[in-house]
């Protein structure tokens, strides 16, 4: 497997707690609970090979539609030294996420229920974003909550190429560029390839 990395926490207690919300809610398929840490830990914690690569150990991450908790919940128990903040339009899940950030005392994650468009986020060192949107969008979404030096990094498919050239009009347009593609697999059977597509802009 190509760029593995360590994870230091214990995910049993989010765990527990992840499914009890799912099943009364539905954050995620039944199908999918089995492969709850290799499809939605594991890849929620990949930002890990971007902050090995570029130094980074603390900052302000904010993830748009961060749906029932990823990657944000993974995120902010993994690194209690980061700042993380979740958004998403859909109150119940908003709320299944209060209750676990509860459960676990999570002291350095906030929550907000709202579309990122119609906030006024500023002032992010990060934005993430997995399973939301096409990339075009993301980008629009990203550029205004983000510090001058801030940093994009959108979880893909391995289509990630192919999103980028179909973004290629909206990077222009918003002065900003891919720096890095980080490709990684998930820890299946099967080969599933993710890729974390980092962008950048030119203020």
């Amino acid at each position: 497997m190509r760029n593995e990395f360590e994870i230091n926490s214990d995910f049993s207690d989010y765990t527990r707690l992840f499914l009890e919300e799912n099943s009364k809610h539905n954050l995620i398929s039944k199908n999918e609970e089995k492969l709850l840490f290799e499809k939605h830990i594991y890849d929620s914690l990949s930002i890990k090979l971007f902050f090995d690569k570029y130094g980074i150990r603390e900052g302000k991450i904010l993830d748009i539609g961060c749906g029932g908790g990823f990657p944000c919940v993974p995120v902010a128990i993994e690194f209690p030294n980061l700042s993380v903040t979740g958004i998403d339009s859909i109150g119940k899940k908003i709320s299944c996420i209060e209750n676990i950030k509860n459960g676990l005392g999570l002291k350095n994650l906030e929550l907000i229920c709202g579309r990122a468009e119609n906030q006024n986020l500023k002032g992010f060192d990060i934005v993430v974003s997995r399973a939301v949107a096409d990339l075009s969008t993301i980008i629009k979404y990203a550029k205004p909550a983000l510090k001058k030096d801030g940093v994009l990094i959108a979880y893909k498919s391995k289509k990630a190429e192919e999103e980028i050239r179909e973004a290629k009009e909206v990077l222009t347009q918003y002065k900003s560029e891919v720096f890095d593609i980080i490709e990684y697999n998930l820890p299946l059977e099967e080969l599933y390839i993710r890729n974390l597509i980092c962008i950048r802009f030119n203020k």
